[in-house]
């Protein structure tokens, strides 16, 4: 009997993020002074696995490690989470990513990343049996290079797995790779980056969607405070204001979001109820208060 394929396979990075707390983010050739600094376990790809599996999802994920003093911060933080690191490599020779991120009192921020080790992974990882076994949708982010999610996209796609795509940071997207998208999540910014259309409220951002939608499957645009707008084959477009909260810190939130998103598909949910519970899930994140 075959098992079902109801796994959530993350292929992305894993970065020790300094987080930094300030009044303001800092003007050019400004020197602004913050109130503390803590550690915080970061990546686009392991926030997004660490969301799938807190919502109960079975998840693994494929993604380095440098041989320096970050490297166990991370692998710790994703087993404590409940995600197989089975497929992480750790690269002695190599650096783990990282990132400097400043949050203001509105709960914004700014961040530099330095991707080191994810921009090392071999393709030729991928090539494994027990990584896909049971995997009902891939997550890719655009935190290592292309030709690996290249690659990771076309196995999925000859092995009938959905391919998620958060095209996040922003950047061009190649043409082999975009045919092998599925879901295509993004948020205003990168959303104007992929289809030139701004996005500054509810109803921009399903114009955005709309626009995106002649190219994927299911095109899906997060406006931040203002909610979530969608549209997909065999729905009508739909849009989600955003949960009202109290605003702590917007960081990771687009994270938050679409492992919770790729969760909820992957546990059998329609597309509207899986939206719902991601918009639920990223409300919950901003407003609440990081450790650290």
């Amino acid at each position: 009997m075959t098992s079902p394929a109801n796994r959530v396979l993350v292929v992305g990075s894993l970065h020790y993020d300094i987080m930094v707390d300030a009044p303001h983010l800092p003007a050019r050739g400004e020197t602004v002074t913050g109130s503390r600094w803590y550690p915080k376990f970061g990546g686009k790809g392991g926030n997004q696995a660490v969301a799938a599996a807190r919502c109960g999802c079975e998840t693994v994920m494929l993604g380095a490690v440098g041989g320096d003093g970050f490297a166990p911060f991370l692998l710790d933080h994703l087993e404590q989470a409940g995600v197989s690191r089975e497929f992480i490599e750790i690269r002695d020779d190599s650096a783990s990513g990282m990132s400097v991120a400043v949050s203001d009192e509105q709960g914004d921020y700014g961040a530099v990343i330095v991707s080191g080790v994810n921009l090392e992974i071999d393709p030729g990882t991928l090539d494994n049996a027990r990584l896909w076994q049971g995997a009902g949708i891939l997550l890719l982010q655009n935190e290592v290079t292309e030709s690996l999610n290249i690659a990771a996209a076309g196995m999925a796609r000859a092995k009938g797995i959905r391919v998620c795509l958060n095209a996040a940071p922003a950047r061009p997207l190649g043409e082999e790779l975009e045919p092998l998208v599925d879901i295509l999540v993004v948020n205003a910014l990168e959303a104007r980056e992929l289809c030139d259309v701004p996005v500054d409220d509810l109803a921009s951002a399903g114009r955005a969607a709309a626009a995106l939608a002649g190219r994927f499957m299911v095109a899906i645009v997060t406006a931040g405070a203002e909610g979530v707008a969608v549209v997909a084959a065999g729905y009508e477009r739909f849009c989600l204001p955003a949960e009202p909260v109290d605003l702590v810190s917007t960081h990771g939130a687009g994270d938050v979001f679409t492992g919770t998103l790729c969760a909820a598909l992957a546990s059998g949910c329609d597309l509207v109820s899986a939206v719902r519970a991601a918009n639920l899930a990223a409300a919950r994140h901003v407003s609440a208060r990081p450790a650290g």
